[in-house]
């Protein structure tokens, strides 16, 4: 009985790419931000730069950047934007967290917000990455670590 339900509600809902055809080409900017909250001694090896990884900025912007680039890859419904700029930021914030914002731009039919979230969120997800080791218990949790505030700050449309 349920198989019957879900092929009868599938078959009732319907997805696709919004046609985004008559629109004129503008300049789209997106400008997004997330943090990370560390252990105070992670936050610190991350910016003496003695993780174990490597530079972790660095890693995580080139992660970012990369990842803007395939936002249509990881969203289906989201356009394939021709991205003219992308730049990652970090900030150290307190002693326990480091904010990540991520600025896109385009030249394009549609916004570039999903690009600049996703580019914020991969870019905390590879700090995550980078830093576990350090922020593990005794049983091996992450009772601390946590992404937080992922959000989109400004979404521009010139023109």
């Amino acid at each position: 009985m349920l198989s019957v339900v879900i092929r009868s509600l599938v078959t009732r809902m319907s997805v696709r790419m919004v046609d985004i055809g008559a629109k004129s080409d503008v300049v789209r900017v997106a400008r997004a931000e997330g943090l990370i909250k560390l252990s105070p001694s992670t936050v610190k090896l991350v910016v003496e730069g003695r993780v174990e990884k490597g530079d972790v900025f660095t890693v995580s912007k080139i992660a970012a950047i990369s990842a803007v680039k395939k936002t249509p890859d990881i969203l289906p419904l989201c356009h394939n934007v021709p991205i003219t700029y992308v730049d990652v930021r970090f900030e150290v914030v307190g002693e326990d967290r480091i904010k990540v914002e991520t600025v896109v731009k385009a030249v394009a039919k549609t916004g570039v917000e999903m690009e600049a979230l996703v580019g914020t969120s991969v870019a905390l997800l590879t700090i995550w990455d980078m830093v576990k080791k350090y922020e593990k218990d005794e049983s091996g949790q992450y009772p601390h670590t946590r992404i937080e505030y992922v959000r989109v700050v400004e979404k521009v449309k010139e023109g």
